[in-house]
């Protein structure tokens, strides 16, 4: 052993390396790895994984235009209630079944503002459309123009919005009067079973 005077330098050697083991006689490799092959399956696994979940998601997040449309739709009505409460101004958020758009204005505009309001509508997704809209007092429409009052506190009548698609599927909205609350269901539901 050296000791630890500069003049002398500690000297290491290298241990001799690792030696395969042998068992019966005959050499085995005991390094540890993956095979080239275990590596493909795993990649190949990999693959096909991502190749059958992604164009689900990309329906479920992106091209699913009736979900897009309703999540708009909560959008605005939230915007809108928070606007007339911060504005204290009575808002009226406009549905027209028939060109499937809709659009908000504030109450008491000139015909003028209405009429850009209404140019500026945003319309509905090819394949999207609104079945019908029921407010409480003034039952359910299946056509024409409905307008959904915001008072100046937020409140909104109770309404209940029903959107469709073209392969069948349904939602609908519930508009709470005085709690601000929106309730969104996978299916038409009637304001009867509720």
């Amino acid at each position: 052993m050296s000791s630890l005077n500069p003049k002398n330098p500690i000297v290491t050697t290298n241990p001799s390396p690792a030696r395969p083991a042998k068992r019966n006689g005959q050499a085995t490799n005991t390094t540890k790895g993956y095979t080239l092959i275990e590596l493909a399956v795993v990649v190949v696994l990999i693959g096909l994984f991502l190749g059958l979940s992604i164009p689900r998601f990309h329906y479920a997040m992106v091209s699913d235009e009736l979900k897009t449309t309703t999540r708009r739709i909560i959008g605005i009505v939230k915007g809108l209630r928070n606007e007339a409460i911060r504005e204290h101004q009575v808002y009226v958020f406009h549905l027209d079944l028939e060109s499937n758009r809709l659009w908000m204005e504030p109450a008491g505009i000139g015909e003028e503002e209405r009429a850009v309001a209404r140019e500026r509508a945003f319309r509905f997704p090819r394949g999207v459309r609104i079945l019908d809209v029921w407010c409480k007092g003034k039952g359910k429409k299946v056509d024409g123009e409905v307008g959904i009052r915001f008072s100046k506190k937020g409140y909104v009548e109770q309404t209940v919005i029903h959107l469709g698609a073209d392969d069948g599927r349904e939602f609908t909205i519930v508009l709470n009067p005085f709690l601000g609350t929106i309730k969104v269901y996978d299916k038409y539901v009637d304001i009867a079973t509720m």
